[in-house]
């Protein structure tokens, strides 16, 4: 029998709004901590996996505010022994020759040595060494950065299943992997659909990134057509870890991963059910940054079908700033950290478990009723 294809409405930060709380409660008294593979994270916001914002440097600066770096093993860092000379040329190019020299640079393998020197760096200069790979080299690199002191395994993909037909004969079996670096915590991504969540935690992954295509430098979603907005994506996966606790006790982390640029979207993410986020464009414009104040995406270097642009953000704030202020800016691009504590104390929630029960509306208005004036403004500026 012919089904006709039916379309759902999906949201995205712009279309939802937090209610307020009947009761509430003081900043001050608000922890959004973040636990994960026994150690708890005073910051649940994790910097992604991407050249222009984690090197050893941010990653040491970023785990003594305590907060979660990921370095890229497919990344510049791994294939030179000075990434500053290549990430200076990145920058340096135009924008119509940088992809294509961004595709160049990426040409040079990866070097297994440097992939242990990195991990090195991060674990003597007192950081936590945490690292992320596609799964096409996650057998080759694993055992690599575990050996050297990597806390903590990232396996990322622009979509990322526990199902996935291949022509190998033996591909990457996740349940395998996480019972190979055990006691090792192994985080997946990226995904946005409730079931393929599922199947994904009961191969006993620790934590599961979820959007695809939202980020500042991602094209996927022009280039592919594929992806859900973050807010749908959130809540639907959330639900699935939620019904997966139930039935087996064990807690399975949600990253909401990309598109967030403000406090307001930090809030929004967790209160739609997100234990943590991962940014990347926001950290890329501190002065910590590797990327010159550019940044582009995991899928650029791509040699036959990139889907990513380097974008300028500039080098606005320091990362302290970025995260706990203080500033003058009302956009809300600096002090995440407060805005999301503050959010937080309006609901009456003084932990992110807590802030998941807020109660959520569509509201696609939100950032426009009654600001007449302040579009007037901007109009004029």
């Amino acid at each position: 029998m012919a089904m006709k294809k039916t379309l759902e409405h999906a949201y995205g930060f712009d279309d939802v709004a937090i209610v307020p709380g009947a009761v509430t409660t003081n900043p001050e008294m608000v922890s959004p901590e973040f636990a994960l593979g026994g150690r708890t994270f005073p910051i649940p916001i994790m910097a992604s996996a991407m050249d222009a914002v984690v090197d050893s440097k941010f990653a040491i600066t970023y785990s003594k505010l305590g907060g979660m770096a990921v370095l890229n093993l497919d990344g510049v860092q791994t294939r030179y022994d000075n990434p500053d000379e290549v990430l200076d040329r990145i920058a340096a190019a135009s924008l119509t020759e940088s992809t294509e020299i961004i595709q160049r640079v990426y040409q040079e393998p990866v070097r297994e040595d440097l992939i242990a020197r990195r991990v090195e760096e991060i674990k003597q200069g007192g950081g936590v060494p945490i690292v992320s790979t596609t799964p096409q080299n996650t057998k080759r690199f694993a055992p690599i950065a575990v050996e050297a002191g990597a806390e903590y395994f990232v396996v990322q993909s622009t979509v990322t299943t526990a199902r996935h037909v291949s022509k190998s004969l033996r591909g990457l079996r996740l349940e395998e992997l996480v019972k190979q670096l055990d006691p090792v915590p192994v985080i997946v991504g990226n995904t946005v659909d409730h079931d393929a969540t599922l199947e994904l935690m009961e191969t006993g992954v620790h934590a599961i990134l979820v959007g695809v295509g939202p980020g500042a430098a991602c094209t996927s979603r022009e280039v592919l057509g594929i992806g859900i907005p973050q807010i749908t994506a959130t809540i639907d996966t959330a639900h699935a870890r939620d019904m997966y606790f139930e039935r087996t006790g064990r807690y399975v982390s949600i990253i909401t991963d990309g598109g967030i640029r403000t406090g307001g979207d930090v809030s929004k993410a967790i209160c739609a059910g997100a234990d943590a986020i991962m940014i990347g464009s926001p950290f890329a414009g501190t002065e910590e940054a590797p990327g010159r104040g550019y940044h582009w995406g995991m899928a650029t270097p791509h040699a036959e079908l990139p889907r990513g642009v380097r974008v300028h953000i500039g080098r606005n704030h320091s990362l302290n700033q970025l995260l706990f202020g203080p500033t003058s800016l009302t956009d809300g691009t600096e002090n995440l950290m407060g805005a999301l504590r503050t959010s937080m104390a309006t609901c009456g929630a003084q932990t992110i478990q807590e802030f998941h029960g807020a109660r959520m509306v569509i509201a696609p208005s939100i950032k426009t009723e009654g600001k007449i004036y302040q579009m007037a403004q901007r109009v004029r500026d």
